[in-house]
């Protein structure tokens, strides 16, 4: 299924569009035509994490490059005063119209490979603000605009239901209430027809995926010598490609409350990544 311009005239908030799946989605939601709000703290001159370079504004940049209009915006999504600015120049800027709002938002760099017993709690409950309670608050302040006309939340997490992430309490807690969020989300908005669904991507090539098995894009097969589940990984375009199927859908009220997988939803939509194909991971 193409998408080009089957999103036009729609606005977006991709919150966490640093890299990763939010950069893929917002990507994607250009390129189907739509206006991309990219939020996020990392901005030129001022990373968060120094280790990473990406940031808001080429996140914009490379939406633009795809189609879309991409609008970066440097917002801590912990910070309610930022949150409620953003959705007040969000309504000012689009004579009041917003269509869709994807929290990608994470505490994972707070996340240490050690027992909950001796894992820092400053950090894990840090981990727990940034990745789940900033969509709360986010969504908070946008459903007065998406109620004008109905609209799409999108909730990215971790898996698609109970399975227990025990190598951290903290990410395992973090992806688990961003489920029960979309579901919770879902009955409370139904009769505003705004739908609201979690999505997980399966074994995603992020900047950082790429970094750490020391590939790139271009040879990213070479790392399935180090571990064999690579070869079935996906592009974070995968994913926003799922995004734009989701937010295309007339049908999308039926899916609310559900938690979805980028590799089923290829199969249904008849979409495929970058290369072609259509990786499915298993959970």
């Amino acid at each position: 299924m193409e998408f080009t311009g089957k999103l036009a005239g729609k606005v977006a908030v991709v919150a966490g569009a640093t890299r990763g799946a939010g950069r893929g989605i917002a990507c994607m939601l250009g390129a189907a035509g739509a206006t991309v709000y990219c939020t996020g703290r990392s901005v030129r001159g001022q990373p968060i994490r120094p280790d990473r370079p990406e940031t808001i504004e080429e996140t914009a940049e490379m939406v633009a490059a795809h189609g879309g209009v991409g609008i970066p915006v440097r917002v801590d999504h912990t910070d309610r005063e930022q949150v409620r600015a953003l959705f007040e120049r969000v309504g000012a800027e689009q004579d009041g119209r917003l269509d869709m709002v994807v929290n990608d938002l994470t505490g994972d760099a707070n996340m240490e490979s050690k027992p909950f017993a001796e894992h820092s709690l400053d950090k894990g409950l840090k981990l727990l603000e940034n990745g789940s309670l900033s969509h709360i608050i986010t969504s908070y302040y946008a459903i007065p605009l998406l109620r004008e006309r109905g609209g799409l939340i999108i909730e990215l997490t971790d898996g698609i239901g109970d399975e227990l992430r025990d190598f951290n309490f903290y990410y395992d807690l973090e992806k688990a209430l961003n489920i029960r969020v979309a579901r919770a989300l879902a009955q409370q908005l139904k009769e505003q027809k705004i739908a609201v669904v979690a999505l997980t991507p399966g074994f995603m090539r992020s900047e950082e995926v790429l970094a750490h098995f020391g590939v790139t894009e271009a040879n990213w097969r070479d790392a399935i010598q180090q571990d064999k589940y690579f070869a079935y990984s996906e592009t974070p375009f995968y994913v926003g490609k799922a995004a734009v199927a989701l937010a295309c859908d007339p049908q999308i009220m039926a899916k609310s409350g559900q938690a979805l997988l980028s590799g089923r939803l290829a199969r249904e939509y008849d979409f495929t990544d970058l290369d072609g194909t259509q990786p499915i991971w298993h959970y």
